[in-house]
């Protein structure tokens, strides 16, 4: 039944948070805190697994980087994030990663919450990160080799410190210039973590020793950050950075030597370390050990990885936390991104309206 045309109609509105207003929820909420809050909604996400319906993501290679299409949903939510990989875009003045995304209602269609995901997508990759390695480390990890100082790495550094207590740092970036830059960043939360942060000369001289090695280089390319031969019993490697067609970061020996565990097996086959080894390889989907499907780590001596691309209910549990942050600090903003018809039939009604506001004659236009 339509709506009488008498009525007027409410404007439809959908929640948004903009870039400068999620980093202001941040800073009000505290970082280590918002983290912990998307780390266990990831958590209770994965737990109930079989409830999504996944796909890997769609994506649009070129020479230069990356454009994807991360959807999922279940039978209340639909989510999805567009999200790019630049990585000579610092060269330009931009991200190297930009992302935006929506959270929609299953049953009409309507989108009730968009939001950038450029710093939401840092805090969700760091905080996926630690949410696996407290399934997969040693209990007893107190050190991390950090490989890679780029936009991402100040996350990855909050999140275990946070999460799983870690108390040492070792940096290293091939830009010494980003190991500097992180360093100076961290310098606030390694007083209040009572922890240590140290610049290495070498990826051999960060890894050597620690209990966690976390690598999380940008450039799009089969590289080879660590060898087989830094391997030392008991470490928990958390692969980040290789996560397309053709970039990875660690010696195909890593996975051999190594109990491997990934987010969604057929995205992680086309996207991350995986992409190096036979289809027969075995490897275990994270989720299956959150529910005691699978074991995790199985011996203080095993060596674990983690072959983490990135998968879009990561997203979903970050775009519903971070909804429910904003709005309770309110700092939503709604914005009409779907139109409000009296005659839900009647879309050409939009064009009567407009016309009648401008005063234009509503007739087919000459074109200058």
């Amino acid at each position: 039944m339509s709506i009488p045309r008498h009525q007027s109609v409410p404007p439809l509105q959908t929640d948004f948070l903009s870039a400068s207003d999620a980093a202001r929820l941040v800073v009000r909420t505290g970082i280590t805190q918002v983290l912990r809050q998307i780390a266990d909604a990831i958590e209770a996400d994965f737990g109930r697994w079989p409830d999504f319906d996944k796909s890997a993501r769609t994506a649009a290679h070129s020479a230069s980087g990356v454009i994807e299409l991360m959807p999922v949903s279940d039978a209340q939510d639909y989510a999805f994030k567009y999200v790019n990989g630049h990585p000579h875009n610092p060269q330009l003045g931009l991200p190297t990663v930009m992302a935006f995304g929506a959270l929609a209602d299953v049953a009409t269609g309507m989108p009730r919450f968009v939001s950038e995901l450029t710093l939401t997508t840092a805090l969700r990759t760091a905080a996926t990160s630690a949410m696996a390695a407290r399934h997969l480390a040693r209990a007893d990890s107190h050190s991390m080799a950090l490989i890679g100082n780029g936009s991402q790495s100040e996350f990855q550094a909050l999140a275990f410190m946070e999460l799983l207590g870690l108390r040492e740092l070792r940096l290293f970036d091939i830009d010494p210039a980003a190991s500097q830059k992180l360093l100076r960043n961290l310098q606030p939360f390694l007083a209040q973590f009572e922890a240590s942060a140290s610049i290495a000369a070498s990826v051999a001289e960060a890894v050597r020793g620690a209990d966690i090695v976390t690598t999380i280089t940008a450039d799009k390319t089969h590289a080879t950050i660590v060898h087989s031969h830094l391997l030392e019993a008991g470490m928990h490697l958390n692969a980040v950075g290789g996560d397309c067609p053709g970039k990875t970061e660690l010696e195909a020996a890593v996975l051999e030597q190594a109990q491997v565990f990934v987010e969604y097996e057929p995205q992680t086959r086309i996207e991350g370390e995986l992409q190096q080894m036979p289809a027969a390889f075995a490897v275990t989907e994270l989720w299956r050990v959150l529910q005691k499907q699978a074991p995790g780590r199985s011996s203080a001596e095993q060596i674990t990885l983690f072959d983490s691309v990135g998968f879009a209910l990561e997203d979903y549990s970050a775009l519903r936390t971070m909804h429910g942050l904003a709005r309770r600090a309110g700092l939503l903003s709604q914005i009409e991104l779907v139109p409000s018809l009296t005659d839900p039939k009647d879309l050409f009604a939009m064009l009567r309206h407009a016309q009648s506001a401008q005063l234009i004659p509503f007739s087919a236009r000459k074109s200058a």
